[in-house]
């Protein structure tokens, strides 16, 4: 912390007051002094003592060397979520993980998947566990691997624990970020139901939940315990003609480079020879000379209000914008069903066996505009161009196919493109745990699984009929087409599934714990621990799929199904040393050897003084690393496009004119059996305080830095150091850019530091009810990444750039009130300001947007509960209480535009209410 400067510490009291600004450490401070003055004559209590994750041994939170964030089952469901993914929506350590909304796109990779993402380093390296054991990751094949949240059965959660801090030493490589264990109940008796439902405002996005939870048996009286938690869930789908802030972003006037040049009228694209032509012969649009080659002979009109006329769109000045973010979907239509069982057998006094079974199967539906194909017409079925000569010798110069032209059409007769995507995990536990003299033991095999089946529903048509549809009239570009063609549109739906993943995880893992000793301050203790792991990926595209034959649904480069396995083992231990009452040591250290990639040891070190018994100093450092995923060693070849960017060496030819030499350039992305593991180290300081049996408050200073990191270098990057980088970019003869080489590489390194500040109030007791609340915050001073080493770092840090943003301070409040049986809550969640990506190009005239600073974002959140009896509680509450709208960003990373949808919720203000009735 002494290398923090006085400017950050100024930026960090302004985030500070911002959170004084509405009250909630304002209320926590004024209530504690109240809350002394009642309690003068009690001594201070001891911190709160709870079982936490990132021990071996059991722990109590107040001397632990390690910070640790707790959300309990009762914070959930006061402000009415009911995924995993909504519940670290709220965690303020979670910057830009995968969500359904930043899932929306017209592209296949990953779609469905939801994911954590600790520090904004990386899904990658952020460890998802399930009663501290983990399930299969994600199977589709990607950039990012780890659980997908759909699969975590929310309804089951008794509470979570998220360890801020890199915890490689004892969970494994992909715990850099840090470790979310999901807890679910455990020993439940009687039966308890549960029914929710939520509506929006504005409509769409309507959500209904139904849970039973059931348990029998008495493990003290019966020996034994059986419970079972089944949850289904179904929201519905979120239209962009729904919500009227899209019209508020006024992306047509603000982006219009970022829409389509796919219309309905289709626009048509000339060659030079052809545009030459028909200027010649006085042909005009809009009364005008043509002067570019694409044209619309419906302009000025372009059939309104889905297409536009744009001068500075896509279309350009003589042709026709297509404006999707009018007709897609910002949310989509889901339904969700979980179930969770757990059965323990008391075998005798001192062991227990245990099993337990998850289920949980996640189906998506997402629906983007209707279809977009460039087709090929002989000219005389134009009707505006049917009169001139579009084979003489002049038009056809440079034609592939004399008299044949090029139409861009949205084939609105096709319907939305849509997909279904099913994401099913299964997992099974079968464990033993118990104590004999004096040693603790816990041994068990996990079984897990997850399959992806991507299905192409509607929209989505084959290739080369739809090719022959419009080459011979049948297919109308320009308006309706013939009944003939409808029922050709009709009878070339693809209604198949396309992409079929799946992934397995099978483990044996051991722990044991004994004494061995006593200190000044009590026993020592050690833990030692193992795993034995296998994980196996299988990816098969269909047939038709890899036919390239379906429309704006191309086969995948490789072409191939892909099949690969590897065996990981690992050895872990633990030392706990309380030297004295007030000064305690926890030393751990792991091993992780992954078979191909080979293997590596991560120490660690933590350290927690306690001079009284309302305050503690905490410490850890300590280092890691991340062997590379089965994807980026060794996933066939993508193809796709970069960034719309400038080819510097071809924009010196032309006066550095970006409408002639920026592009959406071909990028092959290649990965790499050779990568090797990145490195980190890790370090955190903080302390707790708790000056009354009220209030307490932890501060902590986290630290990370990764080497060697796995990464592509960015299509930006390299386009803008093209001497240095002039192997990986594939010019054609004529010195024209062909595609560009993108390699998985350890490449630089990535730097993350910042505060973790929490303040619990636990309430005061007035006249008026029980007053208490909660602020957790996260000030990021460090978010940076090195592409090269040697070179200069890149700050993402509260500024767009590449694919996101890591913002300065980001903040969850809640404050509660309760009177008998009545109870309220208002909660507030905050994300700062940024700098926006400012970098997108339009390509017709060359302009590179205005300059944008993205706005904070600010959430309330009201519910109330009533107790109605011991048995029945009704809960209400509105989300987005004042209706706060994303606000707007020029971002061009995300196939959404007009705001991030990574951190946003298009939702709007929202209504919910519940319904619990619990028969014990």
């Amino acid at each position: 912390m002494g290398e923090l400067n006085v400017v950050r510490m100024s930026a960090m009291a302004r985030a500070v007051r911002l959170a004084l600004s509405v009250g909630a450490v304002a209320g926590v401070v004024g209530a504690a002094a109240q809350a002394q003055a009642q309690e003068a004559a009690a001594p201070a209590a001891p911190l709160a003592r709870v079982e936490i994750t990132g021990s071996a041994i059991k722990r109590i939170e107040s001397e632990t060397a390690l910070p640790v964030q707790v959300i309990t089952r009762e914070e959930i469901e006061k402000v009415g979520v009911t995924t995993a993914s909504e519940i670290l929506a709220r965690l303020s350590a979670n910057v830009g993980g995968l969500t359904d909304a930043a899932s929306i796109s017209d592209g296949k990779d990953q779609r469905g998947f939801n994911s954590a993402n600790l520090r904004g380093i990386g899904t990658s390296s952020t460890l998802v566990l399930l009663n501290g054991r983990r399930m299969a990751n994600f199977a589709s094949p990607g950039d990012d691997t780890g659980v997908d949240l759909n699969n975590i059965p929310a309804a089951a959660i008794q509470r979570v624990e998220v360890l801020l801090d890199g915890a490689s030493a004892l969970y494994g490589t992909d715990a850099i970020g840090g470790v979310i264990n999901f807890i679910t109940r455990k020993d439940f008796q009687g039966l308890e139901l549960n029914v929710y439902g939520l509506q929006t405002q504005e409509g769409g996005a309507g959500k209904r939940t139904a849970t039973i939870t059931a348990g029998h048996g008495d493990l003290a009286k019966d020996g034994y315990n059986i419970f079972a938690v089944a949850d289904v869930q179904r929201t519905g789908a979120l239209s962009t003609s729904q919500r009227r802030f899209v019209d508020e972003l006024r992306i047509p006037e603000r982006l219009p480079h970022l829409l389509s040049g796919f219309t309905a009228p289709a626009n048509i694209r000339l060659t030079g020879a052809q545009r030459d032509y028909l200027n010649d012969q006085g042909f005009t649009i809009n009364g005008k000379p043509l002067t570019n080659r694409t044209i619309n002979p419906s302009v000025p009109t372009c059939a309104p209000p889905a297409n536009l006329y744009l001068p500075n769109g896509t279309g350009g000045v003589d042709a026709c914008t297509y404006n999707y973010m009018g007709d897609t979907e910002l949310y989509p239509k889901s339904e969700k069903a979980n179930f969770l069982s757990r059965g323990v057998l008391q075998l005798n006094p001192e062991n227990q066996l245990y099993a337990e079974v998850a289920l949980s199967r996640s189906k998506t539906w997402y629906a983007a505009s209707s279809a977009r194909v460039t087709g090929y017409l002989d000219y005389r079925k134009i009707p505006a161009l049917a009169k001139y000569d579009l084979l003489s010798e002049e038009a056809s110069a440079d034609d592939d196919i004399p008299g044949e032209v090029q139409v861009n059409v949205r084939l609105n007769e096709a319907g939305r493109r849509t997909s279904e995507l099913i994401s099913e995990s299964q997992r099974y536990v079968v464990g033993w745990t118990g104590s004999r003299n004096g040693w603790d033991y816990d041994v068990a095999l996990n079984h897990s699984i997850n399959t992806i089946k991507d299905r192409d529903t509607h929209g989505y048509l084959l290739y080369d009929q739809l090719m022959e549809g419009i080459a011979d009239g049948r297919i109308n570009p320009f308006g309706p087409s013939s009944k003939a063609g409808v029922d050709l549109i009709n009878s070339i739906q693809v209604n198949q599934e396309v992409r079929h993943a799946r992934g397995t995880m099978d483990s044996l893992d051991f722990k044991l714990s004994h004494t061995v000793g006593a200190l000044a301050g009590g026993d020592a203790a050690l833990a030692v621990g193992g795993e034995v792991r296998r994980e196996k990926t299988e990816f098969n595209p269909s047939a038709l799929l890899m036919s390239d034959n379906i429309n704006n649904d191309g086969a995948p480069a490789g072409g191939q199904a892909t099949s690969y396995a590897r065996n990981i083992n690992a050895v872990y231990g633990e030392l706990l040393l309380p030297f004295t009452k007030q000064l305690e040591a926890q030393l751990s250290a792991r091993y992780d050897h992954y078979q191909v990639v080979g293997g590596a040891a991560s120490p660690k070190v933590g350290l927690s003084y306690t001079p009284t018994k309302t305050m503690l100093f905490r410490a850890s450092a300590g280092r890691g690393f991340r062997a590379p995923s089965m994807t980026e060693l060794y996933r066939p070849t993508q193809i796709g496009s970069t960034a719309t960017l400038p080819d510097p060496v071809y924009c010196a030819t032309v006066d550095n004119n970006y409408a002639d030499c920026a592009n959406a350039w071909e990028a092959h992305r290649y990965a790499n059996p050779n990568l090797k593991p990145e490195r980190s180290r890790q370090f955190s300081a903080g302390l707790v305080l708790q000056p009354s049996k009220l209030v307490m408050l932890t501060l902590d200073y986290w630290n990370i830095k990764r080497t060697d990191l796995i990464a592509e270098i960015g299509d930006d990057i390299i386009l803008a150091n093209p001497t240095k980088y002039a192997s990986l970019i594939q010019r054609d003869e004529d010195g024209y850019i062909d595609h560009i080489d993108m390699y998985k590489e350890n490449r630089g390194a990535q730097k993350a530091a910042g505060l973790d500040l929490t303040i619990d109030y636990k309430g005061v007791q007035t006249w008026a009810g029980r007053f208490g609340g909660r602020l957790s915050g996260t000030y990021v001073t460090d978010s940076k990444i090195q592409n090269e080493k040697g070179e200069a770092y890149v700050s993402n840090l509260g500024r767009f750039v590449t694919d996101g943003v890591v913002q300065r301070w980001r903040h969850t409040i809640t404050l509660d009130w309760d009177s008998g049986p009545l109870a309220a809550s208002l909660s507030n969640t905050f994300s700062s300001h940024y700098e926006d990506q400012n970098s997108a190009i339009n390509t017709d005239d060359g302009s590179v947007v205005a300059p944008n600073r993205v706005t904070s974002y600010s959430l309330w959140d009201l519910t109330g509960a009533w107790q109605v009896s011991k048995e029945f509680k009704l809960r209400a509450g509105i989300q987005n209480l004042f209706d706060r709208a994303p606000p707007y960003s020029n971002q061009a990373y995300h196939f959404i535009s007009g705001y991030d949808p990574t951190y946003t919720d298009v939702r709007g203000r929202r209504f919910y209410a519940s319904a619990n009735y619990a028969f014990k």
